[in-house]
């Protein structure tokens, strides 16, 4: 086959950068240039777009690209200047980012400097004299105060909403004050779209305290009393700092330690028009009818919207909720309904059970609907499934797979759910994926139920989201993270477990693929400046921050660590400290150390890594690292740096990671029992192999969160063994090794031509994960290069995919594949094949897009 690339293949334009939802503005990566390849195009002109396998869940939705043509301005960011300047329809004198500075002599400074030199010796000389009159200092965490002075600085408060000071000023509520017990009584009204509400709090004083501060947000409170102990209860003055969303009751003595009180507070709020808190929703029904429903979405702050609470994942308590509704409706929530009162005003009072567990209000839950349901016994547990009436038989599968991941997880875990009822609930406007409010997960439509015309994928991105909501009820909601900043240990685990779950109860699905892509794109967002750790140390304070944390670094870097860790420890040690986890903190609250801890003390070897040392190098900096390989002989040096997407790639050039190195070589290399450890944990070490190795494969089924440089030679030795033997590796290590080199040229460090060289190798590839990574980074080259117009580019780049793929592009039919694999791979193929104008595939899709039209779109 005759290669378009062969007269002048080189390296790939530099500049690759991620084209993400996590992203405002792309960071723009300067990387090493080879200009032989593409000689048309200049430096810093190619987007990465990584692989999209995102799942629906709370905080992630699917990365929908933008194709249309980009102003000059975001251009030059994009690309960079040396393409944009070059432009002939561009006068680069006029652009802004036009760094060239016009020719000017050097004579005497200008009147502008002298002014501006004037004006800084003014300055310094007016801070030299108060510095001199500056009465003596002495600074302490207050500030400066008077010398010899033992008082430091009273702290400010703000102004509450009538003018008085409110007596908190700081973001995070104080610890003085602990909830035990919600008795929360609310009645929606569904035509005037308000509720009122009733809250009635337990709490136990933790410290001396003339205060308790809690949170409200777009509540009117009309009534609020007060009781201590046995005594009288008192109606007290409520006060209110809305930008803070908190309010404070104060009083003229302490409470002490240890008393018991009861704050009531009465109040009224509309029902949400935005989806958070509790909010309205509408659906048409099979007559055309509209139905109106009101349903929560409290994670994460957004319980306060709905009911006056102490709303931190560290306060947690019990519940009792009680639901006024009109005859034709329902009530849902976390716990099964107690009893059904008729009021004087023919409305319905439903009161459920006390909640049986501690609970953060984020996971709270209620809904007011016109659902109907179908159910089964799982291990003491009904399981149900609710949706709009019509779509009642759309809901088997998901019952199917959440009482069959049920059953996993309390087996795997050895710690049974704990609540009686499981309800998972089909809401028509829903705008997270789903929500893990436990006994009472929320889903849209699209997550929980399976139609008529549902494809495979279908099945397994219902599957995905059931799978991790599940989780959630374990890591989540039984073991609950004490703050934002250390979110991953809620979601991270999730997402790694419903992967897991998957790939042992429902094999069809080919989760192992679709794990495989996740840590890919994981790379791709954890490469850049603008990442984060895992568990941030720093200040996660206000409601922005905590939502930027969720992330893909927190769920998809977050599971991508365990499953590392999990293949790092001795057999057992991962599954033994984790129910030693679970069964340590269940009802409260952790941090990342506590599971550190617990994998410590479920060490089976006395001589092995120490957990803590190596998992604080992956989830207190970001990033992850680079390993490049050089060999003389028997003598392997391998050395670590941070991989960094980035133009200022100085940054971070400390970070050292304690990385589990996992290799196979040419005397064995596919089966899991051939794979061996090296902990790399300073910036270089070296590894001894036989001098009889012909090659070497690191981070074996790319289970390590790290990409790995071969060097020259050690690339060209794996080509050729693939070359020689596709089956020398294996598919998930053969996907591995397409997605690094993709990525070590947009580092500059690998030519373009060695990148075409391994993909010559794929022309008898047959397996999904290799091909569908080969095409996903062939296909951000060609959009890249199509986009900016550049034609002979265009033409060579679609004559090279033609001629690597065109013949399986070609033998891919259009009807439903059986497994789930084949129809990923189908899809890529045919997607690639359509969007390379190849004639067969657009023909098709016409005639398909006409037949569909013509059926009146009626197919779900």
């Amino acid at each position: 086959m005759e290669d378009p690339f062969d007269s002048e293949r080189a390296s790939l334009p530099r500049n690759m950068i991620e084209n993400s939802m996590f992203e405002e503005e792309p960071d723009v990566v300067d990387l090493a240039k080879d200009s032989a390849a593409f000689p048309a195009l200049e430096p810093d002109e190619v987007v990465y777009e990584p692989r999209s396998s995102r799942l629906l869940v709370r905080g992630l939705g699917e990365n929908d690209l933008d194709d249309e043509e980009e102003d000059y301005e975001s251009s030059a960011r994009l690309l960079g200047m040396s393409f944009m300047n070059r432009s002939s329809t561009h006068n680069p004198s006029s652009s802004p980012y036009n760094r060239q500075a016009p020719p000017r002599s050097c004579s005497c400074p200008s009147a502008r400097m002298l002014v501006v030199g004037v004006f800084i010796l003014v300055l310094v000389a007016s801070m030299a004299m108060v510095l001199y009159f500056l009465p003596g200092c002495t600074f302490t965490k207050a500030g400066c105060g008077k010398a010899n002075s033992s008082t430091p600085m009273e702290p400010s408060y703000p102004n509450s909403t009538n003018g008085e000071l409110f007596p908190w000023n700081e973001l995070r509520l104080p610890a003085s004050v602990r909830p035990v017990n919600y008795d929360l009584s609310l009645t929606p009204n569904l035509t005037s779209m308000t509720f009122t509400g009733r809250t009635v709090i337990n709490m136990t004083i933790l410290h001396n305290t003339k205060h308790v501060v809690l949170h409200s947000s777009e509540l009117i409170i009309t009534k609020a009393t007060f009781q201590v102990g046995e005594g009288k209860s008192v109606e007290v003055k409520v006060l209110e700092y809305k930008p803070w969303q908190q309010i404070a009751v104060s009083f003229p003595e302490d409470l002490k330690v240890g008393q018991v009180c009861v704050l009531t507070l009465d109040y009224a709020a509309s029902l949400s028009h935005t989806y958070d808190g509790f909010y309205n929703s509408s659906y048409n029904d099979k007559t055309g009818a509209k139905r109106v429903l009101a349903a929560t979405q409290f994670e994460p702050q957004a319980a306060r919207k709905a009911f006056p609470c102490f709303d931190e994942p560290a306060f947690k308590a019990t519940f009792l909720v009680r639901i006024t509704r009109e005859p034709g409706y329902i009530t849902l929530s976390n716990m099964p309904q107690a009893k059904t009162t008729t009021l004087p005003s023919g409305l319905l009072e439903d009161e459920f059970e006390q909640t049986a567990v501690n609970m953060s209000t984020y996971l709270v839950a209620f809904i007011v609907a016109n659902f109907t349901s179908i159910t089964r016994n799982v291990s003491n547990t009904l399981v149900s499934v609710y949706s709009v009436p019509e779509k009642k038989e759309h809901t088997h599968y998901a019952l199917d797979t959440a009482s069959k991941l049920l059953h996993f997880y309390n087996t795997f875990f050895k710690i049974n759910y704990p609540l009686r009822k499981l309800d998972l609930v089909a809401i028509p406007d829903f705008l997270a994926g789903a929500m893990e409010n436990w006994g009472l997960i929320t889903f849209r439509e699209t997550s929980l139920l399976v139609g008529n015309q549902s494809s495979p994928l279908d099945k397994q991105l219902i599957a995905n989201v059931v799978a991790h909501e599940l989780a959630h009820q374990w890591f989540g909601n039984l073991v609950t993270m004490r703050w934002w900043n250390d979110l991953w240990l809620n979601e991270g685990f999730a997402t790694y477990w419903q992967y897991m779950s998957l790939m042992t109860e429902f094999p069809q699905l080919d989760l192992g693929n679709v794990f495989l892509g996740v840590r890919f794109k994981a790379m791709a967002k954890d490469s850049l400046n603008s990442s984060h750790p895992v568990s941030v140390s720093s200040q996660v304070t206000t409601p922005e921050q905590v939502s930027e944390m969720f992330d893909s670094v927190t769920y998809e870097k977050g599971a991508s660590l365990l499953l590392m860790l999990n293949t790092t420890l001795p057999d057992g040690q991962f599954k033994e400290g984790l129910m030693k986890y679970l069964d340590t903190y269940r009802g409260s609250n952790t941090v990342t150390e506590d599971l550190w801890n617990s994998l410590t003390q479920a060490q089976v070897l006395p001589q092995q890594e120490n957990v803590s040392d190596m998992m604080r190098t992956w989830t207190l900096q970001k990033g992850f690292p680079l390993v490049t390989v050089s060999r003389k002989g028997g003598h392997v040096t391998l050395t670590q740096e941070h991989f960094l997407l980035s133009a200022d790639n100085t940054t971070h050039t400390s970070s050292l990671w304690h990385i589990p190195v996992t290799y196979v070589n040419d005397s064995c290399s596919s089966a899991p029992s051939c794979r061996q450890i090296f902990m790399l944990r300073n910036k270089t070490a070296t590894l001894n192999v036989s001098d009889s190795v012909k090659w070497l494969k690191l981070n074996y089924m790319n289970t390590g969160f790290y990409i790995v440089h071969y060097g020259d030679e050690g690339w060209t030795t794996l080509i050729d063994a693939l070359k020689t033997d596709i089956n020398t590796l294996t598919a998930h290590d053969r996907a591995s090794l397409i997605h690094n080199i993709f990525s070590l040229s947009r580092l500059g460090r690998v030519s373009f031509r060695q990148v075409l060289n391994l993909l010559d190798y794929a022309t008898n590839e047959t397996e999904t994960a290799p091909l569908t990574e080969a095409l996903s980074q062939l296909s951000s080259v060609y959009r890249l290069l199509d986009k900016r117009q550049e034609q002979t580019l265009v033409a060579r780049m679609k004559a090279y995919i033609w001629g690597h793929f065109g013949q399986l592009m070609d033998s891919q039919d259009w009807g439903e594949e059986e497994s789930v694999s084949r129809q990923e791979l189908r899809s890529a193929l045919l997607e690639m094949a359509c969007s390379l104008g190849r004639q067969n595939c657009t023909d098709q899709a016409t005639a398909l897009y006409d037949q569909w039209t013509n059926s009146n779109q009626t197919k779900q």
